[in-house]
């Protein structure tokens, strides 16, 4: 009994870290818990990954509505008055109701949305990973605007494949909620800090994730 209150416990803890990550880099955070559970907690890949899905669903809804409104606070108190991401990408946004003007690349978002929802599901993690540099390519997006819709994009896609795996038995829900309460309260404080770094700084903290994501799974390979 005390043995499983201290794993849940720890699911928690590393609930909020990953949550911490999300927020500052617009992700899920199951580039870090992944490998976690599978060496501490000897989940097989496909358990870890959908384990991970019951986090990543809350929290990226979470992450949506505080990288909106962040957005928001900059673009009202810091004078810019360029278009946001989330104006145009998401006509459909719950961000306000003002009418969205149309943009004329819907195919395009739509094929980000499909790439990133590939990812996530194959993965466990990614769609949130791959949009970012694509939209700041292709669509001249911000860091943390391409982050925020990134976010916007995968969940949708992430709340399916966590569907897919439960009907499966591969998610471990003891383990998963504890990480979803962890991960939702600390993202904003995620999204708080993110909101004070430079542009340049971002991209290069984003690609410095990218590399640790990598070894990360790599090791646990």
């Amino acid at each position: 009994m005390i043995a499983t209150a201290i794993r849940v416990a720890a699911a928690a803890g590393l609930g909020g870290v990953a949550g911490l990550f999300g927020g500052l880099f617009g992700v899920g955070g199951g580039f870090l818990v992944i490998p976690v559970l599978g060496f501490f907690y000897g989940m097989d890949q496909q358990t870890a990954q959908g384990t991970v899905l019951v986090m990543v669903v809350p929290k990226c809804s979470v992450g949506i509505f505080a990288l909106s409104a962040t957005l928001r606070r900059r673009c009202a108190h810091g004078g810019d008055h360029r278009r946001i991401g989330f104006d145009c990408d998401l006509s459909d946004s719950p961000f306000g109701n003002r009418p969205r003007p149309a943009c004329p690349t819907a195919r395009l978002r739509a094929i980000v949305g499909v790439i990133g929802g590939c990812f996530s599901g194959f993965f466990g993690v990614g769609g949130a990973f791959v949009a970012p540099p694509l939209l700041t390519t292709f669509f001249g997006l911000r860091q943390l605007e391409a982050q925020g819709l990134a976010l916007a994009l995968v969940s949708p896609s992430a709340l399916i494949a966590l569907l897919d795996y439960a009907e499966a038995g591969r998610v471990d829900w003891l383990i998963g909620l504890p990480l979803a309460i962890g991960g939702t309260a600390a993202i904003s404080a995620g999204v708080a800090f993110a909101s004070r770094l430079p542009e340049r700084r971002m991209r290069l903290a984003f690609c410095g994730l990218l590399l640790l994501t990598a070894v990360l799974l790599a090791l646990r390979g």
